[in-house]
């Protein structure tokens, strides 16, 4: 059996990383969650992970910047954005900064 997925999942609200990692585990993926992109960063920096999942709107950093920073070091691992900022404004920059993907929050 291969191992599971491994995902750093970034998101600054408890009940939706709970609930959001919840459903991954469950799925048999492997995940780490912070609250803290600069704790994502460090955590980037020192473990290989197969999936990013942004929040876009985070205290102290957004997940733009995130997205740009992880970038600098790491070219290859996808990037999901998961988050309530629903407008194309938004969605362009994540796809201009390097995600793969965008997903709005209900």
């Amino acid at each position: 059996m291969p191992p599971p997925t491994k995902i750093l999942y970034v998101e600054d609200n408890s009940d939706t990383r709970d609930l959001v990692s919840l459903v991954l585990r469950q799925n048999d993926f492997e995940v780490v969650t912070v609250a803290n992109p600069e704790e994502a960063i460090q955590l980037a920096q020192n473990e290989r992970f197969s999936l990013y999942i942004l929040d876009n709107w985070m205290e102290g950093m957004s997940g733009i910047e995130l997205c740009t920073r992880l970038r600098e070091f790491d070219s290859a691992t996808p990037i999901l954005f998961f988050s309530g900022a629903g407008y194309e404004r938004y969605k362009q920059s994540a796809f201009d900064c390097g995600a793969q993907g965008y997903l709005v929050k209900p």
